[in-house]
């Protein structure tokens, strides 16, 4: 199990590092290469890759052992002492359907189904939001879901300037350089991911407000926003160079998480 799940942590860091080297071509006016700035980009570019198909199996293949790992913290509990706790077991249950999904369109993706985890996310999220507002209190719905986005990226972002993530790290066996290195990575990554995660929320609460689908944005238009603000390219790059942080932080997780 605990090789699924450091399978897994670095799968996760490569999809990390490569939407940001995708959103660092999109910052200095760039099209990413032909790319989108999210999962479906980053699948695109690792598939033009040397032995690409083959790294895309590879990459289904761990993110599927991250959803075992998950599924068994969830039925057995996790490590440390509030590792049984029912708030953690029903978290982890959420990770392991989202990994459950992750897992199978990359998967479907290197088994030929181009349209499966390749697909734009901005025109994912537009077709999820215009069938939503299309329901019964759909606006409500919408809006609440927007605004629970809107809070995870908030805790995302304070548990990493908190840095609670070393209770899940064996940072005894780092030595103190490299700690303050994973530290600085976890700090920097995990405020750079709650912030994206933030942005797409307010975007689905004002796709809410004002009843148009068109306002919510995936994880690519989300970037593509901070590049619109007054700091212009900057802005992005550094948001960017967060993502790419949180990613080699998966690949500290891959080495040094307690599973």
């Amino acid at each position: 199990m605990a090789a699924a799940a450091r399978a897994g942590f670095a799968a996760r860091g490569l999809i990390y590092v490569l939407v940001a080297v995708i959103a660092l071509q999109v910052a200095f006016g760039g099209d990413g290469g032909g790319n989108q700035a999210d999962r479906g980009g980053a699948l695109g570019e690792l598939a033009r890759q040397p032995f690409g198909s083959v790294m895309l199996w590879v990459v289904g293949v761990a993110l599927a052992g991250m959803a075992v790992w998950r599924l068994s913290e969830a039925v057995f509990g996790g490590v440390g002492p509030d590792g049984s706790k029912l708030s953690r077991r029903a978290a982890s249950l959420f990770r392991f359907a989202f990994y459950c999904f992750l897992s199978y369109s990359v998967l479907a993706y290197a088994a030929g189904d181009r349209g499966s985890g390749s697909g734009s996310s901005d025109r994912q999220t537009d077709d999820v939001t215009a069938r939503i507002l299309e329901w019964p209190g759909g606006q409500w719905i919408l809006g609440v879901a927007g605004a629970a986005v809107v809070i995870a990226g908030l805790w995302i972002s304070v548990r990493a300037l908190l840095r609670t993530f070393r209770e899940d790290l064996r940072t005894h066996a780092m030595s103190a350089r490299t700690r303050r290195v994973v530290e600085a990575l976890g700090v920097t990554g995990g405020t750079a991911r709650g912030v994206v995660f933030a942005a797409a929320g307010v975007f689905a609460l004002v796709a809410a407000v004002q009843h148009q689908p068109g306002k919510a944005r995936g994880m690519d238009d989300t970037l593509r926003a901070f590049r619109d603000l007054p700091a212009g390219p900057w802005m992005l790059a550094l948001v960017a160079l967060g993502l790419a942080a949180f990613g080699v932080f998966s690949w500290c997780n891959a080495r040094w998480r307690k599973v």
